[in-house]
């Protein structure tokens, strides 16, 4: 059996993608933040800040968490367009993928800064927003996955029909997400606890939001049964548990604080984003094991015995 090592260039950018994945994490969390304390019209321009790029005299709280919002994000797009850059550069020594995949993920940047400067000039449209999170938890989930597979090559961990699972269960975890996103910009909460109204929206996110959870469960107990699986990623595993668990109580406990404590929606969707991008990273997730090497060895070791 022989262990894949990376070559330099493509650890490098295994490592750098690493990085993208926390940016783009950092960014949906400064985002939710920049939503809940109705902060998105902070800046009522775009792409400056009170024509500048640095606004001094507005800034405040609202200012600096969208002025934070908007600075995560071009350094984000500019990082994946050097990474875009590189994959051509070390192309031979490269997936082949690699290079439209990231040619790929730069467009996507690109088309989210067209949905977060018409978030602004269209004064914070419910779809949009909607768009703005989808786009960006799609980038977290790409990214998430590109990091697996360039930092651990070789076959999935899993079987097809398991890793089919594993992505029905990432798609319906940023599903609901969506879900919740709909029910904040439209304050469907806010209006359903305060005057009774819009309740069907709120009462769809939570119904939902059990199926989805025990969805997730099961994906990851029906991996835990494979020794090989269980033994190498059981801190995944706990992990997804773990999150599950707690949006759970942080979903309970913002209703029942009337959707008036600000951390607990923003740790609802750090942890909404974190679900993502374990669950991806889980599913693209390689062996490391080069299958024709591990029997060209068991070849040569049987081939010397019988020699001796």
């Amino acid at each position: 059996m022989q262990v894949i090592y990376p070559p330099k260039p493509r650890n490098r950018l295994g490592m750098l993608a690493a990085h993208v994945v926390v940016a783009l994490i950092t960014l949906v969390v400064i985002g939710g933040a920049t939503r809940v304390m109705e902060a998105g019209l902070a800046c009522p321009d775009w792409p400056l800040c009170y024509g500048s790029f640095l606004p001094g005299r507005q800034m405040n709280l609202q200012v600096f968490l969208e002025w934070f919002h908007r600075l995560d994000a071009f350094f984000v797009g500019i990082v994946l367009i050097i990474q875009f850059a590189f994959s051509l550069h070390w192309a031979k020594s490269l997936p082949k993928w690699l290079p439209w995949t990231y040619g790929f993920l730069t467009l996507l940047v690109a088309f989210q800064g067209f949905l977060g400067a018409l978030t602004v000039m269209q004064l914070l449209p419910s779809l949009v927003v909607i768009a703005h999170l989808a786009v960006a938890l799609t980038l977290v989930a790409i990214m998430s996955g590109v990091t697996q597979q360039l930092l651990n090559p070789g076959k999935s961990i899993f079987p097809i029909w398991l890793r089919s699972f594993g992505l029905l269960s990432l798609f319906l975890v940023i599903a609901q997400s969506l879900l919740g996103s709909r029910v904040a910009t439209s304050w469907a909460a806010r209006r359903c606890l305060d005057f009774g109204d819009s309740c069907n929206l709120l009462g769809l996110h939570r119904t939902s939001a059990i199926p989805v959870s025990l969805l997730v469960i099961l994906f990851v107990v029906v991996s835990s049964f494979r020794k090989d699986v269980f033994v190498n990623q059981w801190p995944y595993f706990l992990t997804i548990i773990f999150l599950i668990i707690s949006q759970i109580f942080l979903g309970v406990f913002s209703i029942q604080l009337g959707m008036s404590e600000p951390s607990l929606i923003i740790g609802h969707q750090l942890i909404a984003c974190l679900l993502v991008a374990v669950i991806s990273a889980l599913n693209f997730k390689g062996r490391g094991i080069d299958d024709s090497s591990q029997s060209l060895l068991v070849n040569q070791s049987t081939l010397e015995t019988c020699h001796g």
